[in-house]
């Protein structure tokens, strides 16, 4: 994921709400979200290449998203697949602050954030900082720096999120609204992340749109207070924001099997 808009805890009947764009290099092999056969309570996208996920639910009550951390100066083109950190929480049965407090080899990973939910905790872990941090009530975003860090689309995504919130508008259509903004921000608004100023520009967008990368899909999540879910994603024709496949899931998490074990 590149772009993450939540509210927890802050919309009444609500566990959370949540808005994400996927970010991607258009040429690389995905597979649209579905039950996995290798696991049929586990629900998200794959990553066909490393064969990981950036955003996925399970029925035992828990929910996690990658982000990419982006310092381009800093990557290593042999550090293990980021993708599969999101799998193995969802299939853990340790409480989110536990799973996060032991994360094995952080540094094999290029830089990261992992947003870790189970039914009664929700966490931000950064292999940045090495540090998990409780996510506090509230509407939160997060993108390719630290969770909150207040780059332009950002601070518009939580901007239009609260707008909804207040005028109780926070449906389906206007949250994959907020996803489909492609407006790109002055050169002096952003940070600078080691690429071109060119690139820089163009991807300060929420939904981007380059020759070669963009905005691959967006999903939609929301789990009420007593489990339910609904879980759409819409994956789009490359470099433009036709949908070309959308998936809804609906079902009811089993909170009783999120225990340690």
């Amino acid at each position: 994921m590149c772009l993450i808009v939540f509210g927890y805890k802050t919309i009444p009947g609500h566990r959370l709400i949540l808005a994400a764009n996927r970010d991607e290099f258009y040429e690389r092999p995905t597979r649209a979200a579905r039950f996995w056969d290798s696991d049929p309570f586990l629900l998200a996208g794959k990553d066909q290449v490393a064969g990981g996920t950036w955003l996925g639910v399970h029925k035992n009550g828990r929910i996690a998203a990658l982000t990419n951390y982006r310092k381009m100066g800093s990557h290593n083109s042999d550090a293990r697949s980021r993708g599969h950190l999101v799998t193995a929480f969802l299939q853990s049965r340790r409480p989110a602050g536990e799973f996060l407090s032991t994360f094995p080899d952080p540094e094999s990973y290029n830089g990261f954030n992992l947003l870790a939910a189970d039914a009664q905790s929700f966490y931000h872990y950064s292999n940045i900082t090495s540090r998990s941090t409780p996510v506090e009530p509230g509407i939160h975003g997060i993108s390719n720096a630290l969770m909150n860090t207040p780059w332009p689309k950002v601070e518009k995504a939580k901007q239009e999120f609260r707008k909804l919130m207040i005028s109780n508008s926070l449906d389906e259509e206007n949250l994959f609204r907020i996803l489909a903004n492609s407006d790109t921000y002055p050169s002096d608004q952003l940070p600078d992340t080691g690429l071109s100023p060119e690139m820089e520009k163009a991807v300060s967008a929420i939904f981007i749109r380059t020759e070669e990368y963009g905005t691959r899909c967006s999903t939609v999540v929301r789990i009420q207070d007593n489990g339910d879910v609904r879980f759409t994603e819409r994956i789009f024709q490359p470099g433009t924001t036709r949908i070309e496949e959308e998936n809804s899931f609906e079902f009811t998490m089993n909170v009783q099997q999120n225990t340690a074990g």
